[in-house]
């Protein structure tokens, strides 16, 4: 299709028309580049909207694999990881579960670093100490004050816990801030990789867990790393005679 300048160059007088022509047209060759410069680079690494966040690039792919706890699924594109399913009893549940909010990707061989976080979570339902804070992600379209969250939470080591109350005070937030980080553990798509099991609710209850098996889920997921959530029951005191 041609570009306005294009017409405007045809309607002008014989006299002038070919330099100035020839002259459009290069400065609509330029802006024609730099245009197609960007769509491009946003395909290759993804680039970040007015509101900041991050655009994401490339197909999904996805992998479902085995672990002593059931079938898990992660997927990924050339930013990095994108969603991790935990463990379900078929690998066909899984995959349903997993292409829910990914209907459009297709299976594929894990790169190198996807095929590291499988094997990092196998280890890790094998009750093996594993550390995920190194992986890749690609959050998506997700907000800046979610960032900062998932960020705080996967600084949360192996047999620690917090709170949503907690984590929000470590970023400045005021009381309200809990539902915030509540809200965002919640949506975590890479559960695991950001250990949202490992935040708690006010008091040290479970909380909520939209993982496959609810709260029991995150329970076993706990136990695993050897953290008991049933206080101990204080000694029972004899009364002198």
């Amino acid at each position: 299709m041609r570009c306005a300048t294009y017409r405007i160059a045809a309607r002008l007088s014989n006299s002038a028309s070919n330099r100035l022509r020839n002259l459009f047209t290069r400065l609509e060759t330029v802006r024609c580049r730099s245009v197609k410069y960007r769509a491009d680079k946003t395909a290759r690494s993804g680039l970040k909207s007015p509101s900041g966040r991050r655009i994401s690039s490339g197909m999904h792919r996805y992998a479902i694999f085995a672990t002593e706890a059931g079938f898990c699924g992660i997927a990924w594109n050339d930013i990095g990881i994108t969603r991790f399913q935990l463990p379900a009893k078929s690998a066909e549940t899984t995959e349903r579960l997993l292409r829910r909010r990914l209907v459009q990707a297709e299976p594929g061989e894990p790169p190198a670093a996807v095929a590291a976080a499988i094997a990092a979570a196998r280890r890790y339902f094998a009750g093996e100490e594993t550390d995920f804070s190194g992986f890749d992600l690609d959050l998506g379209e997700q907000s800046a004050l979610f960032r900062q969250i998932y960020a705080a939470a996967r600084r949360v080591g192996w047999g620690r816990t917090t709170t949503y109350g907690a984590l929000a005070k470590e970023l400045g937030m005021d009381w309200e801030g809990a539902r915030d980080v509540g809200q965002a553990m919640a949506q975590n798509p890479v559960a695991l990789i950001i250990p949202c099991h490992r935040v708690l609710a006010a008091g040290g209850k479970v909380g909520g867990f939209s993982a496959p098996g609810g709260a029991a889920a995150k329970i076993r997921m706990l136990e695993l790393e050897g953290v008991d959530l049933n206080p101990v029951p204080p000694a029972q005191q004899t009364l002198a005679l």
